[in-house]
């Protein structure tokens, strides 16, 4: 995705600044042939030249097919060789671990999913997402890894990767997770909360820099991802979006995270089948309330399906948990102004019936200037979403954040990210 990246000319003549900005204007796809790279910077034709075949020569660059002619000689296309490394995502959810390995570009080439309870802990957890990656890459070509990204569903210390006080996530407060993976694979890593995933995907996907948006995640918990200007907010400690533990006006439920009237204990996804549970108990009767008596596990994504199928009890769950998710969503639209709102998430699952209702708490509850241009919608429910956002955050650290520390050495090191004395000798 073109965007305006953190490499600026200093001076023209400034070999490394030039090879910098040409590389990432290829990559983005600001230029793709010589002479828009010459109009673009203003560089000359020698220059461009040279330029061009060194980063061909580092193996960044690469020659692809002759573009359209303007009157001459048609002029030959560059193209990034995304295909020079890879990015591992791992996605930890509450209830799962989702894996997969993508070309630098961040299409997904592999991936592993496979249920997991994230309170049997870091150690074991992590073990398993390890097993998994090994797995998904013993299935890959063998080309080097540039870059992993981790999603926990939790606060995250962006910059040390560590979880800070993760409600459902007993035993990783302050817990080493980037650690772990440079420990194994020996790749630069970055760990952020899932939605903030989510969240990268959804601008990845929409190819719009500059971008306002609110994804607001509905599974067994509940969260949301801010992009301001295109830029992922994260808060001063990594907290920011975390809308699951504000409280719900009049409730008084306990929830996982031991206070009182958390909007996750009221309509997250755990508290659906809660609540449906001590409903079937009480006498309710359905599609969802038989496929309980048959010994079905109930999951919030059987629930949203039995919601979209007509179940009456399903419904009254979901439309009651939209309410009050669009009245906590109300007031970061009063106070954020987005663009964009996307739902997703196992909810979502039910599709028009909950967003019908999240509309209407918000565009009842919100100032009438902030819902003006505000479009809303469920997220394109495919399961590799996260995989795609954890790519697109590695790929904004490597090339956006941190390229002119790596760059000269042809690949990203750990010493050279975090400025080790290494990448210094």
């Amino acid at each position: 995705m073109a965007r305006d990246s953190t490499l600026r000319f200093g001076a023209q003549t400034d070999e490394m600044t030039s090879l910098l900005r040409i590389v990432n204007m290829v990559r983005t796809g600001e230029a793709s042939t010589r002479p828009e790279i010459g109009r673009v910077t203003g560089l000359g034709r020698g220059v461009v030249t040279q330029r061009v075949d060194h980063a061909i020569e580092m193996g960044y660059l690469a020659d692809g097919d002759f573009g359209p002619s303007s009157g001459g000689r048609a002029p030959r296309t560059l193209r990034f060789r995304g295909e020079a490394g890879r990015i591992v995502v791992c996605a930890l959810g509450a209830l799962h671990i989702h894996v997969g390995v993508t070309h630098l570009d961040g299409d997904v080439l592999d991936e592993a999913h496979e249920a997991w309870d994230i309170s049997r802990g870091p150690a074991e957890t992590l073990d398993k997402a390890l097993s998994m990656i090994d797995d998904v890459l013993s299935r890959t070509p063998d080309v080097p890894v540039w870059g992993i990204g981790v999603g926990v569903p939790g606060p995250v210390d962006f910059d040390s990767g560590r979880p800070v006080a993760p409600p459902i996530m007993p035993g990783w407060n302050g817990f080493d997770v980037r650690r772990r993976f440079e420990q194994r694979y020996d790749v630069p890593v970055w760990v952020d909360n899932d939605v903030n995933l989510l969240t990268f995907g959804e601008r990845a996907r929409r190819g719009d820099d500059t971008l306002d948006l609110i994804y607001c995640k509905i599974g067994s918990g509940i969260g949301a991802g801010l992009l301001s200007h295109g830029h992922i907010h994260r808060g001063v400690n990594g907290a920011a979006g975390d809308i699951g533990h504000v409280r719900v006006r009049d409730s008084e439920v306990l929830c996982r995270c031991g206070k009182i009237g958390c909007l996750e204990a009221v309509a997250g996804g755990w508290a659906l089948i809660r609540d449906a549970l001590a409903e079937i108990a009480g006498g309710a009767t359905g599609a969802l309330a038989t496929a309980v008596g048959a010994g079905e596990e109930l999951t919030p994504e059987r629930i949203s399906s039995a919601a979209e199928d007509g179940d009456a009890l399903s419904i009254r769950l979901v439309q009651r948990s939209a309410r009050v998710v669009g009245e906590s969503i109300a007031a970061l639209v009063n106070m954020f102004n987005p663009s964009v709102i996307v739902i997703g998430g196992a909810m979502a699952g039910a599709g028009e019936l909950l967003l019908a209702e999240v509309r209407q708490r918000v565009y009842e509850l919100s100032i009438p200037l902030a819902t003006r241009d505000l479009t809303i919608a469920t997220s394109i429910n495919d399961r590799r979403e996260p995989l795609r956002g954890g790519a697109e955050m590695v790929r904004e650290q490597l090339f956006d954040v941190t390229f002119p520390r790596w760059f000269s050495v042809g690949r990203p090191t750990i010493a050279a990210i975090h400025g080790t004395p290494e990448s210094v000798a």
